[in-house]
């Protein structure tokens, strides 16, 4: 992803892993015919042999779960430490932030194995736990997704 300035990108893997470990949102975005789609979310993180993924569930059913099943990509966006920084002249303030943005392939958990996982790293990412009993019927009824980044860029500023 081409960004214009370049000063206020961030390139290390480990800078944006930690961006998106502080983040608590994960806004995924659709091209739904000519209209845009976006959607906020908890979301789990794992960045594991070079393969960052992001997981997130939904009820069985929805614009959301249809746009996943049709389309089978996105792109997404995380922010955190947004804070406003004013100045005496209105030109002069600016915001402090820093974001992750990207694109990725997504795919249906359908196992009960598989779903159980991907909550556990939803639950991991908000509780640091993984150890959570999930009842088969909850599992049953619970559409789990996986994103697999395929592009991403970070970027900080203030």
């Amino acid at each position: 992803m081409e960004m214009r300035r370049k000063d206020l990108a961030v390139t290390e893997p480990e800078q944006i892993d930690a961006i998106i470990n502080h983040c608590d949102c994960f806004r995924l975005a659709f091209a739904d015919g000519k209209h845009p789609y976006i959607v906020p979310l908890n979301f789990g993180f794992r960045h594991e042999d070079g393969v960052r993924k992001f997981y997130f569930h939904s009820a069985a059913s929805g614009r959301k779960v249809d746009l996943c099943r049709s389309l089978g990509y996105a792109g997404f966006e995380l922010d955190t430490n947004r804070a406003v920084n004013p100045n005496e002249k209105a030109c002069d303030f600016s915001m402090s932030y820093q974001c992750v943005i990207g694109e990725g392939e997504i795919t249906e958990l359908t196992t009960t194995e598989e779903k159980a996982a991907g909550l556990k790293v939803i639950m991991k990412q908000y509780t640091g736990r993984e150890d959570w009993e999930l009842p088969e019927h909850v599992l049953a009824k619970t559409c789990v997704f996986c994103l697999t980044v395929t592009e991403i860029s970070g970027r900080q500023h203030g």
